[in-house]
Protein backbone atom coordinates (compact mmCIF):
# COMPACT_ATOMS: atom_id res chain seq x y z
CA UNK A 1 0.00 0.00 0.00
CA UNK A 2 1.51 3.33 -0.79
CA UNK A 3 2.39 5.75 1.99
CA UNK A 4 2.29 9.68 2.28
CA UNK A 5 5.27 10.95 4.03
CA UNK A 6 5.82 7.66 4.91
CA UNK A 7 3.54 7.66 8.31
CA UNK A 8 0.10 7.37 6.38
CA UNK A 9 -1.15 5.22 3.75
CA UNK A 10 -2.92 6.69 0.78
CA UNK A 11 -6.30 6.07 1.74
CA UNK A 12 -5.52 7.28 5.46
CA UNK A 13 -4.36 10.64 3.96
CA UNK A 14 -7.10 10.74 1.85
CA UNK A 15 -9.59 10.39 5.06
CA UNK A 16 -7.88 13.85 6.45
CA UNK A 17 -9.34 15.68 3.85
CA UNK A 18 -13.47 14.15 3.66
CA UNK A 19 -15.81 16.33 5.31
CA UNK A 20 -17.51 14.20 7.43
CA UNK A 21 -19.89 17.04 9.89
CA UNK A 22 -19.60 19.62 7.79
CA UNK A 23 -22.39 21.26 4.89
CA UNK A 24 -21.99 22.82 1.95
CA UNK A 25 -23.61 26.73 2.06
CA UNK A 26 -26.40 26.20 -1.01
CA UNK A 27 -25.94 30.04 -2.26
CA UNK A 28 -24.63 29.14 -5.84
CA UNK A 29 -22.20 32.23 -5.55
CA UNK A 30 -21.03 31.15 -2.22
CA UNK A 31 -20.51 27.28 -1.76
CA UNK A 32 -18.37 27.90 1.53
CA UNK A 33 -18.18 24.94 3.76
CA UNK A 34 -19.83 25.41 7.18
CA UNK A 35 -19.01 23.52 10.38
CA UNK A 36 -22.37 23.30 12.84
CA UNK A 37 -21.92 22.95 16.57
CA UNK A 38 -23.05 19.38 17.17
CA UNK A 39 -27.08 19.19 17.46
CA UNK A 40 -27.43 22.99 16.51
CA UNK A 41 -30.84 23.43 14.75
CA UNK A 42 -29.36 26.67 12.32
CA UNK A 43 -26.40 27.88 10.56
CA UNK A 44 -25.67 30.75 9.24
CA UNK A 45 -22.80 31.49 6.55
CA UNK A 46 -20.12 33.81 7.72
CA UNK A 47 -19.55 34.49 3.89
CA UNK A 48 -23.01 35.02 2.30
CA UNK A 49 -25.10 35.53 5.44
CA UNK A 50 -27.74 32.99 4.65
CA UNK A 51 -28.63 30.77 6.99
CA UNK A 52 -30.20 27.38 6.84
CA UNK A 53 -32.01 24.45 9.31
CA UNK A 54 -30.58 21.73 9.89
CA UNK A 55 -31.47 18.08 10.03
CA UNK A 56 -28.98 15.84 12.03
CA UNK A 57 -29.08 12.07 10.28
CA UNK A 58 -26.35 10.71 13.13
CA UNK A 59 -25.32 13.06 16.22
CA UNK A 60 -22.57 13.72 14.12
CA UNK A 61 -23.81 13.76 9.88
CA UNK A 62 -25.47 17.11 9.24
CA UNK A 63 -27.56 17.87 6.19
CA UNK A 64 -29.35 21.09 5.41
CA UNK A 65 -33.19 20.82 5.43
CA UNK A 66 -33.89 24.23 4.15
CA UNK A 67 -33.26 27.78 4.06
CA UNK A 68 -34.69 30.19 7.01
CA UNK A 69 -36.62 32.22 4.52
CA UNK A 70 -37.43 35.70 7.02
CA UNK A 71 -33.35 35.80 7.15
CA UNK A 72 -32.69 35.10 3.22
CA UNK A 73 -35.47 37.41 2.03
CA UNK A 74 -34.45 39.81 4.29
CA UNK A 75 -31.04 39.65 2.49
CA UNK A 76 -32.62 39.45 -0.69
CA UNK A 77 -34.32 42.68 -0.53
CA UNK A 78 -31.31 44.43 1.12
CA UNK A 79 -29.49 43.37 -1.98
CA UNK A 80 -32.16 44.49 -4.50
CA UNK A 81 -32.48 47.28 -2.90
CA UNK A 82 -28.83 48.49 -3.16
CA UNK A 83 -28.69 47.37 -7.04
CA UNK A 84 -31.91 49.31 -7.80
CA UNK A 85 -29.91 52.63 -6.01
CA UNK A 86 -26.81 51.76 -7.82
CA UNK A 87 -28.45 51.70 -11.07
CA UNK A 88 -30.65 55.20 -10.32
CA UNK A 89 -26.88 56.51 -9.60
CA UNK A 90 -25.52 55.02 -12.72
CA UNK A 91 -28.54 56.21 -14.94
CA UNK A 92 -27.86 60.15 -13.60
Amino acid sequence: MATDNGKFSASESLRKTRTFGKVRCHNPSCMGRLEPEPGSEQISCPTCGMTYRLFWVTPELPRIRGPVWEVNRKLAEETLAKKLESSKDASK
